[in-house]
C-alpha cells in the first residue's frame, strides 16, 4: 500500500480515514483487472484465449458483469485492520532500526517498512485467502454465499490451518520485494539527474509506480504460487480451478515448471502491470481530495477545493491546538465586549 508524509493538520483518524476511503476506490475501479490476474495465476483460464481483456470478457459472459468485482468487497474490508496493523509494526520496526543518534539508514526504512506489510499481511491472511476463494467460484453455481459463510465452510471442511495456507510464500516473497524496492531507491537520483529532496509530486508518482512494477515482478513468481495454493481445495469444483496439482510450495513450483515452463510462474503479470497506473493514481487524487475536505474541517484552508491557506492561522498548530487557540481568542472576544463599570 502506498505511504504518505505524514501530516500534522490531520487527526489519526483522519488520516486512517483518507487512507481506507481512497485505498478502497482504487482497489474497486481496479478489481476487474485484479480478478484477470488471479484467475490467470491459478490457472482457471488455461486453454482458452489469454489477456486480461479475454478474461475479463470471459468471466462477463458467463456470469455476468457483476462477476467482474468478485472478492472486491471482502479486499476493502481488510484495508483497515491491515492498514492498522502495518503502521503499528513499522513504528515498531523504525524504533529497532534506529541507531543511539536516532538515525535509521534508508536500507533499515525499507527493510522496516517490508517486515511491518509481511507482518500486517500474515495478520490478515485469511481475508486474502477468501478473496481468492471467491474469485475463482463461478457465480451461477456458487461454493460460498458471501464472506462469512466463506469462512466458516472452510473452517469446517479444511480445519483453522487452511485459512493460512500459502503464508509461507508471503515471507519468502518478501526477500525479492525488498531487494527491489532498495534497486529503485539507489537509481532514482540518476533516473532523474537530481536530488531526492527536489523531486516534482509527478516524479514521486512515477517513482511509486515503477517500484511497484519492479517488485511486483520480482516477487510474482511467489504470489502465484501462493495463489494456487489458496484456490486448490478437494472440495471446490475442479479443484479451484487449479491447473496443477502438487502437496506443497516446493512441489507447487516443480510442478508449474514442468508442466508449463519457468515462464508460467509469471502469468497474469500483465493484468497486473496494467493496474498499477490508474491503481496508484485513483489512490493518490482520492488521498489528497480527502485530505482537503479535513483541513478545510479543520479550518486549515478556506476551501476544500485548493490548498489555499486561511489567513491568519498558524499551520504547525495540531487540530487540537487550533481548536484550544480558536476557542480562547472567541472566549477573549465575548469579554472584551462586555460594559466595565
Amino acid at each position: 500500500m502506498a505511504t504518505w508524509r505524514r501530516d500534522g493538520r490531520l487527526t489519526g483518524g483522519q488520516r486512517l480515514l483518507c487512507a481506507g476511503v481512497a485505498g478502497a476506490l482504487s482497489l474497486s475501479l481496479t478489481a476487474p483487472l485484479e480478478l484477470a490476474t488471479v484467475l490467470a495465476q491459478v490457472g482457471a483460464a488455461r486453454g482458452q484465449a489469454r489477456g486480461p481483456w479475454a478474461a475479463g470478457l470471459r468471466v462477463w459472459r458467463a456470469e455476468g458483469p457483476r462477476a467482474l468485482w468478485k472478492g472486491n468487497a471482502v479486499a476493502c474490508l481488510r484495508l483497515f485492520p491491515c492498514s492498522a496493523v502495518q503502521l503499528a509494526a513499522y513504528r515498531k520496526f523504525v524504533i529497532l532500526f534506529t541507531d543511539d543518534l536516532g538515525h535509521i539508514s534508508q536500507w533499515s526504512s525499507i527493510m522496516a517498512g517490508s517486515l511491518a506489510g509481511m507482518v500486517s499481511t500474515i495478520v490478515t491472511y485469511p481475508t486474502d485467502l477468501i478473496k481468492t476463494r471467491l474469485i475463482v467460484q463461478n457465480l451461477l453455481e456458487p461454493s460460498y454465499r458471501g464472506i462469512l459463510h466463506a469462512f466458516s465452510t472452510v473452517y469446517q471442511q479444511e480445519g483453522f490451518l487452511a485459512l493460512y495456507r500459502g503464508v509461507s510464500l508471503t515471507v519468502l516473497g518478501a526477500l525479492p520485494f525488498s531487494a527491489g524496492s532498495l534497486l529503485v531507491y539507489m537509481n532514482l537520483e540518476k533516473l532523474w539527474n537530481g536530488p531526492r529532496d527536489r523531486f516534482s509530486p509527478l516524479q514521486n508518482f512515477i517513482n511509486v509506480c515503477l517500484a511497484a512494477a519492479v517488485t511486483q515482478t520480482l516477487s510474482f513468481p511467489f504470489d502465484t504460487v501462493k495463489r494456487k495454493m489458496q484456490a486448490q481445495s478437494p472440495h471446490l469444483p475442479h479443484h479451484g480451478g487449479v491447473d496443477v496439482r502438487f502437496s506443497g510450495a516446493a512441489d507447487c513450483f516443480r510442478q508449474i515448471v514442468k508442466a508449463q515452463g519457468v515462464l508460467a510462474l509469471w502469468n497474469g503479470l500483465t493484468a497486473n502491470l496494467l493496474k498499477i497506473v490508474p491503481y496508484f493514481g485513483v489512490m493518490f487524487g482520492t488521498f489528497e481530495f480527502c485530505k482537503r475536505i479535513c483541513l478545510y474541517q479543520n479550518g486549515y484552508i478556506v476551501s476544500p477545493l485548493s490548498y489555499k491557506l486561511t489567513p491568519g492561522v498558524d499551520q504547525s498548530l495540531k487540530p487540537q491546538e487550533l481548536r484550544e487557540f480558536k476557542k480562547f481568542f472567541k472566549t477573549g472576544q465575548l469579554k472584551s465586549k462586555k460594559p466595565t463599570l
